[in-house]
């Protein structure tokens, strides 16, 4: 009897810790996705808040139902929009490559460094969350400025003559985020990395392949998660990042981020701005959900 009661009870917190996770996400994902979807296909109104209700109540008590789409084809007809969606994704992708080609190198050398040394190098790599975002990027704004450190470094040097423009731009753009989302490409590595079996390359050393050839046919393949993982962790944040393009980038560099950021605050078009951000979700689910579809059917397989 006793056991019985015991696994019963097993059994229901085994139930709770499972539907804590859901709860969250259904609270913090799923019902702001359909505020965000309802008000993406309202009307725009002098009013507050300044968008159309979806049901509404006649007189006699009957229940109208508004559903309208001129938001997304307005989205889809205008070249604003569609320049700014693939600004976004060149930067992100970019910047994404950048991250990891940087990154790949770094976490393969905390992992084959010392134990005292792997510790320092992880502490480096976290130790830029210690300090404030905006900090960070407000110190890029003085090294990358007309009179900033790195020019006055370049012309004290003798290398340029005359201060090259390198703050509000693109270049300073992908400095930024590279920069900033470093950290988020090398932990991941990092973590699959470590749980690789070193064994595996001295037998293909004894087998008589090179280093080369054992980096590309055992290493690269088996810390394939990390490069997604890290990757998905750069691109996602990367496409509607906002306060970097608006520092470092000045307003002239065009951002899914800046432009709602727009909609909301200058225009007070929320249902535009609603619709852009759904139509910016479902590019940026739809190849992940994809992915992970295919990448369970090979594990089946």
């Amino acid at each position: 009897m006793f056991r019985q009661l015991a696994r019963r009870m097993q059994a229901g917190w085994r139930s709770i810790v499972v539907f804590i996770p859901y709860v969250w996400l259904l609270v913090f994902f799923l019902l702001p996705f359909f505020i965000v979807a309802k008000i993406s296909v309202a009307e725009l109104v002098i009013a507050s808040p300044p968008f159309s209700k979806m049901i509404e109540w006649t007189d006699s008590g009957a229940m109208t139902i508004r559903i309208v789409f001129d938001n997304f084809i307005y989205i889809f007809n205008d070249d604003l929009y569609s320049r700014t969606y693939i600004n976004s994704l060149k930067i992100s992708i970019i910047s994404t490559i950048f991250c990891l080609l940087i990154g790949y190198p770094m976490a393969y050398g905390i992992v084959r460094s010392g134990p005292v040394a792997k510790k320092l190098l992880l502490f480096a790599v976290i130790l830029p969350f210690w300090t404030s975002f905006l900090l960070r990027v407000y110190a890029w704004m003085g090294l990358l400025a007309d009179q900033g450190t790195i020019n006055n470094l370049l012309i004290w040097i003798g290398l340029i003559d005359e201060p090259i423009r390198m703050l509000y731009t693109e270049f300073a753009v992908y400095i930024g985020i590279v920069y900033t989302y470093l950290p988020f490409m090398i932990l991941p590595l990092y973590a699959n990395m470590e749980k690789l079996d070193g064994s595996l390359n001295e037998a293909a050393a004894d087998l008589g392949s090179r280093p080369t050839n054992t980096f590309f046919k055992v290493t690269l393949p088996l810390t394939t998660p990390g490069i997604v993982a890290g990757s998905l962790l750069v691109f996602i944040p990367a496409t509607g990042e906002y306060v970097i393009p608006d520092l470092l980038g000045g307003g002239n560099v065009l951002m899914i981020g800046r432009l709602l950021y727009n909609e909301f605050a200058a225009n007070t078009d929320w249902p535009v701005a609603s619709a852009v951000a759904i139509v910016l979700l479902i590019l940026l689910v739809l190849p992940m959900t994809i992915y992970q579809y295919y990448q369970g059917k090979a594990t089946e397989g």
